[in-house]
């Protein structure tokens, strides 16, 4: 089977979900990104520590004790909006940074996620910075296009089938730029 992600996307119309929030910093970078298919690549590094779940995992810790980044290769297909192929593996740190540094689109994506959670499920609110910085948008994950999901009051107007709020063509269109 396929894996596949499915999600939706929204803008916020208040800062109410601060208040249960605490965010962690990601750096991505595109290898690839064309309508087809984006491969990504995905830095965590300190500060990543209290997210869960794939790329959002937190920070471990070393049999040394000191705190080590995370990093993930991510590829995915040409989807509907909503659902589309993904594909995610860890991979070593080292690597992740080099590929980051070296191999990455520019401009890299530069956010500050927050997971919050609401009625069984877990919203991702992404705070964009550098050339996107003001963009903040909500996203969930479901496990059917179709799953009913809880709408706090600071979600807005949905905007999972506009392709400016795509990671991948934050880096052609900047946010700064619109």
């Amino acid at each position: 089977m396929v894996a596949e992600e499915i999600e939706r996307k929204f803008l916020l119309c208040s800062d109410g979900w601060r208040k249960a929030a605490s965010g962690a910093l990601l750096r991505q970078g595109y290898l690839c990104s064309e309508k087809e298919r984006t491969v990504r690549v995905r830095v965590l590094g300190e500060e990543g520590a209290g997210l869960a779940n794939g790329p959002g995992e937190h920070c471990g810790e070393n049999p040394g004790g000191e705190s080590r980044g995370r990093a993930y290769l991510t590829i995915k297909g040409l989807g509907d909006g909503i659902c589309r192929p993904e594909f995610e593996y860890e991979i070593p740190y080292a690597d992740g940074l080099f590929m980051l540094e070296r191999l990455a689109q520019r401009p890299l994506v530069e956010k500050r996620r927050y997971r919050i959670p609401v009625d069984g499920f877990v919203w991702e609110v992404d705070e964009f910075l550098g050339e996107n910085a003001g963009l903040v948008v909500a996203e969930i994950e479901l496990a059917d296009p179709e799953q009913v999901f809880p709408r706090p009051e600071w979600l807005g107007e949905e905007v999972t089938h506009d392709p400016r709020y795509a990671n991948a063509n934050l880096i052609r269109c900047p946010f700064s730029a619109w």
